[in-house]
């Protein structure tokens, strides 16, 4: 049944005509008949009956006209309580980021809501492919994502929120002979051994990228995700990886050193993606304002 169609059969038992409900309604006689009609045909027994020039309610109308008041109740309970809960500055949101992503906010988002009147925090890792983060954001109302500078932008039905623009510099031992070089270009490292990622994951198509520029495959050794992993590697052995500037950077005294691409300027957007309806709620744009807030003053 149609919430509207149930509110002209309660208006019509209290009114007494078609006249005075559709004078309340701003709408013509004729409009208020084709709904309650409508009503009709859900229900097997009649629910009005001509009593002289007037339209009335029958006795199932009359009950059904009861039930309306209580569902009415019912429903503005309901919308006063999603009122409440879009309004509450306190309410959980949950936020999923890559890795490297929550390794660089979760500490400092944590701290920084962590006052009597802050949202409730719910963090999650997820490193999934590029193409995979939008739709995590039908679980999180949060989605930390990044893509590549080049690639295609998020889909329409997903609102994105940028955080950082991220140079991704090539990570060498500080024993590699280019180690003392203010940058690299790509023939510098045209007979190196790379780490790459897994297949699917963003950093995929900035190696694809290099060895376009370089006009020969790249020399894969290994397939490795997660950056600090892979800055042991480095350390450990003469690979290099492409790692990011800002939010993974080596730590002081791993024996890393990142060398910026002269030649061939790479990058990556981070971005907070959700569902548009999630910005609505006070404690998400208080989860939002915060992040971008770190973000900036990380200088990333």
């Amino acid at each position: 049944m149609d919430l509207h169609q149930l509110r002209l059969l309660r208006e019509l038992g209290e009114r007494g005509s078609l006249a005075a409900v559709a004078r309340s309604q701003h709408v013509s006689a004729s409009a208020v008949s084709q709904q309650l009609s409508a009503l009709q045909r859900t229900v097997e027994v009649p629910l009005t009956e001509r009593r002289g020039r007037n339209l009335a309610l029958t006795g199932a109308g009359q009950a059904l006209a009861s039930a309306a008041v209580d569902i009415s109740v019912a429903m503005s309970s309901a919308e006063q309580a999603v009122s409440r809960y879009v309004q509450d500055p306190t309410a959980t949101v949950s936020v999923s980021a890559f890795t490297s992503a929550g390794l660089t906010w979760f500490g400092p988002l944590l701290r920084a809501l962590s006052r009597e009147g802050d949202p409730r925090l719910v963090l999650h890792d997820r490193d999934v492919g590029q193409d995979a983060f939008p739709a995590l954001a039908a679980d999180y109302d949060l989605v930390i994502a990044h893509r590549l500078e080049h690639s295609s932008p998020w889909p329409d039905n997903i609102t994105a929120l940028p955080l950082v623009r991220e140079p991704l510099d090539v990570g060498m031992s500080e024993r590699h002979r280019l180690a003392s070089a203010s940058s690299v270009g790509v023939a510098d490292l045209l007979d190196e051994e790379w780490i790459s990622v897994q297949n699917g994951f963003p950093l995929e198509s900035a190696l694809q990228a290099i060895a376009v520029h370089a006009g020969k495959p790249l020399n894969i050794r290994h397939r490795i995700n997660e950056f600090f992993i892979a800055a042991a590697t480095v350390c450990a052995g003469s690979t290099i990886a492409l790692m990011p500037r800002h939010t993974a950077p080596p730590l002081s005294g791993s024996g890393i050193v990142l060398k910026p691409l002269h030649d061939l300027p790479l990058a990556r957007h981070v971005d907070i993606l959700c569902r548009p309806e999630a910005l609505h709620r006070a404690a998400v744009q208080k989860v939002v304002s915060t992040l971008q807030h770190r973000a900036t003053s990380k200088d990333c």
